[in-house]
């Protein structure tokens, strides 16, 4: 019995390397490359011709769920976000991991429908990177609040990280109407997704309650009355009278 236990363990623990060995090749990246591919996430490139390359690794773009994780948590504290059902990192894992798994299985499955040329780790990876806009306009519009701001980052920054994904998209669909449904509901889907993210965790700027309630009194404070000083003479005589009755 001894050894039918130890040689199950002994499976279980091989087994579960083989399934880790899989998953090696999509994690072995060095940090120069995903700098360099962290850039070119903001840099849309006009090739309709050939497909663009994309990289199918999956370590950039879950530090990057991660780190919007991370960002989205410090938006709900500032904006004192309550959960009646569940928590605040529960909550924010869950919407940024849905987001990122959600729509990759999405669009992989109207890419399939539009015979275009991207497999499912190549959509995570490419939807993962195009994160990356929305962690540096989230991270600026969380600690700055100013809608105007917000909306020049929204266009610039998370509309670069958008085109780029639809550039890479169009090189890799044939046939406009394809290319329309397929690009146009991924841009839809992520610029959408970016609003939500700041309109449903943003801080509501004070002046504005001041407007629509009126102006902050402050509370009532009780003083006290101011007495008249009392000259020590009087005091000494009345202290004698007294004296003199008892």
């Amino acid at each position: 019995q001894m050894w039918q236990v130890g040689k199950r363990q002994a499976s279980r623990a091989f087994s579960l390397y083989a399934n880790i060995d899989i998953l090696r090749p999509y994690f072995d990246v060095e940090p120069v490359q995903v700098r360099a591919r962290l850039l070119e996430s903001m840099i849309p490139v006009k090739m309709i011709n050939f497909p663009q390359k994309i990289a199918g690794e999956l370590y950039g773009p879950l530090m990057l769920v991660f780190t919007l994780v991370a960002i989205l948590l410090h938006g709900m504290k500032t904006s004192d976000t309550i959960i009646r059902e569940g928590t605040l990192m529960g909550t924010a894992i869950g919407t940024c991991f849905g987001y990122w798994l959600g729509v990759s299985s999405f669009i992989y499955f109207l890419a399939y429908l539009c015979n275009a040329q991207i497999t499912m780790v190549q959509m995570l990876s490419l939807l993962g990177y195009g994160l990356f806009g929305h962690c540096i306009t989230l991270f600026v519009t969380y600690n700055i609040h100013f809608h105007s701001l917000f909306y020049i980052f929204w266009l610039g920054v998370g509309g670069l990280s958008t085109l780029r994904m639809v550039a890479v998209l169009v090189s890799r669909t044939v046939g406009h109407t394809q290319r329309l449904i397929l690009c146009g509901t991924l841009a839809a889907l992520h610029m959408l997704f970016l609003l939500y993210l700041h309109f449903a965790y943003h801080k509501v700027v004070e002046g504005i309650l001041d407007t629509l309630e009126g102006p902050n009194m402050p509370p009532f404070q009780r003083v006290a009355r101011d007495i008249p000083v009392v000259s020590n003479a009087v005091l000494n005589t009345t202290v004698k009278v007294v004296a003199l009755t008892l």
